[in-house]
């Protein structure tokens, strides 16, 4: 199940995220997440996973909102992008040429997270620069 390891990545990442900020008040409300539908991840199971492994913890009571980002391929031959599909083994439907360029579709990332500080009376959202 890669829910369970993408969902202890994410835990890592947001306690990274809460000592690189030096403010152990933040409260988390929203983690904003971009996935790619070639990750194989589903995102609901990711969610109902998320949402068991906070309890009881500092991100208690957060929740995760997830972007799918669509698989989308181009072909080399004719240069147009496609919807690359498993019955199709991912060939290029114009010309039948293989796979060889994913433009999008592979992306797992911390978008945004909407957090709450004790020093802040108002919502603030920190934008994550890295790509996991």
């Amino acid at each position: 199940m890669h829910e369970v390891d993408m969902t202890k990545c994410l835990l890592i990442s947001l306690n990274e995220w809460r000592d690189r900020r030096d403010n152990t008040s933040a409260m988390v409300e929203t983690v904003h997440l971009d996935v790619g539908r070639f990750t194989c991840v589903e995102p609901d199971q990711l969610v109902t996973t998320y949402n068991a492994a906070v309890q009881g913890s500092w991100l208690d009571g957060s929740r995760l909102t997830i972007t799918e980002i669509p698989f989308i391929g181009r072909c080399l031959s004719c240069n147009g992008t496609y919807d690359p599909v498993p019955e199709n083994a991912y060939r290029s439907p114009c010309c039948d040429h293989p796979l060889e360029e994913i433009v999008s579709g592979r992306e797992l990332r911390i978008r945004s997270i909407d957090y709450r500080s004790d020093s802040a009376a108002a919502l603030e959202s920190s934008p994550i620069q890295r790509q996991r």
